[in-house]
């Protein structure tokens, strides 16, 4: 069983992604990004329910919270989840390429190590579909907090698709391997562009009175 690393603190989390060692790496950080993208989220709820000119929207805004909040901890689990799917990796990794079964071991080794990148992403994705709400409907004293949960989001998208193709790059199976790259890489390119979007039109509201 892989190290916990949902519960570190933020020096000790930090300080293990910047050792030697192959996990937390790149997803775990990915999915770290994705989750303090959905806490802001949430906060821009916290921040705009109760307010006057946004009562209307109150029961959406609660949806939002509780939603964001479930995001923020299935990606904080998949920190760990990235690291208990790598770690059957890098055990194949260290086996003599002559070792009986050893390509479908590592066939379904790398099936696995892509699949906690590929939640990462997806998870992301529905960050920036919450922010894309929030930027409309969201207290102009908190949408700041939502143009940096989107851009959050956006980074994280892009280390989780690139733990998703560094997996399926080695697959055999090329027919499976590059229908999951494919829709990891449709999906990258459809929320990136409206996490910049967002983005921008944050701007435009803040800049514009």
């Amino acid at each position: 069983m892989s190290r916990q690393f949902d519960n570190l603190t933020i020096d000790q989390f930090t300080a293990a992604s910047a050792s030697k060692e192959p996990v937390p790496g790149g997803g775990g950080v990915s999915a770290l990004c994705g989750s303090l993208a959905a806490s802001l989220a949430a906060m821009v709820t916290n921040l705009t329910i109760g307010k006057k000119k946004f009562l209307e929207y109150t029961d959406e805004l609660c949806a939002i919270r509780e939603e964001a909040d479930s995001l923020r901890k299935e990606l904080l689990a998949c920190i760990t989840r990235d690291a208990e799917a790598f770690e059957p990796l890098a055990k194949a990794y260290s086996l003599p390429k002559e070792t009986e079964g050893y390509a479908e071991l590592m066939e379904q080794c790398l099936r696995v190590a892509a699949e906690p990148p590929y939640q990462i992403l997806k998870y992301c994705a529905r960050v920036v579909e919450l922010d894309e709400r929030l930027q409309d409907i969201g207290s102009k004293l908190a949408i700041s907090d939502a143009a940096t949960s989107v851009m959050l989001a956006h980074g994280a998208m892009y280390g989780a698709y690139m733990n998703v193709i560094v997996n399926t790059r080695l697959m055999k199976d090329r027919e499976y391997a590059d229908a999951y790259a494919k829709q990891a890489k449709d999906m990258l390119d459809d929320y990136a562009k409206r996490a910049l979007i967002v983005y921008d039109n944050i701007v435009r509201r803040l800049t514009n009175g």
